[in-house]
């Protein structure tokens, strides 16, 4: 009951008073989960002055038991079952406005790598629309300067799902040079790296 499969009957109203024949948009969406999503990426500086970020890399079963090769236009090099991502979580009902938004960015840090953000520290990059052609869920896009803390073990949200996911930092360049080499495939995780480059090396950057 975690999904929801709907569909809708449409016509389009022209510009010119006709209309369009009916047709049917299906799509999914989540009926006791909140519609939308939060992405954060967490980032330091090396002792050198450079800007490292942590990826996690977790389980996505979607992935292996959703592209049968027979269907796939050319067949995948290696058979998924985990995907590198950045930490990223559910928006819940409770979570209204930037406030909440930073709110659960500040949680899905502590599930999903162990580290302590205060809400405050949050920043809002935008948002994406991940695939609006069969979800209305759209990612907010958050990045937070974590410093040289000791993580504690990710508790996750006790979901078996996020069983034996592993953190690690790497450099902001070099993350976005796996993204180039298709080595990094998650859409949410190459945008919002390539704003905080955009953003650290803006005029205002800190």
């Amino acid at each position: 009951k975690y999904l929801r499969f709907r569909r809708v009957h449409l016509q389009n109203l022209r510009a010119d008073g006709s209309r369009s024949p009916t047709y049917f948009c299906e799509f999914s969406d989540r009926p006791r989960h909140g519609t939308d999503a939060v992405a954060v990426v967490l980032w330091r500086r090396s002792p050198h002055g450079e800007v490292e970020v942590l990826l996690r890399r977790g389980l996505r079963p979607t992935l292996r038991f959703g592209r049968p090769e027979p269907r796939l236009a050319q067949p995948d090099a290696a058979p998924y079952l985990h995907l590198t991502e950045v930490v990223a979580g559910i928006l819940e009902d409770g979570d209204v406005g930037e406030e909440g938004i930073r709110q659960r960015a500040s949680l899905e840090a502590w599930e999903e790598a162990g580290l302590r953000v205060e809400p405050a520290q949050i920043r809002l990059l935008g948002r994406v629309f991940l695939s609006p052609g069969m979800s209305p869920e759209c990612c907010y896009l958050a990045t937070a300067e974590v410093g040289h803390v000791a993580a504690a073990l990710p508790e996750g949200d006790g979901s078996p799902m996020e069983e034996g996911s592993r953190q690690r930092f790497v450099p902001l360049r070099e993350a976005i040079a796996q993204c180039d080499r298709g080595e990094i495939e998650d859409a949410k995780t190459e945008v919002l790296l390539r704003r905080l480059a955009a953003q650290l090396a803006g005029p205002s950057s800190s």
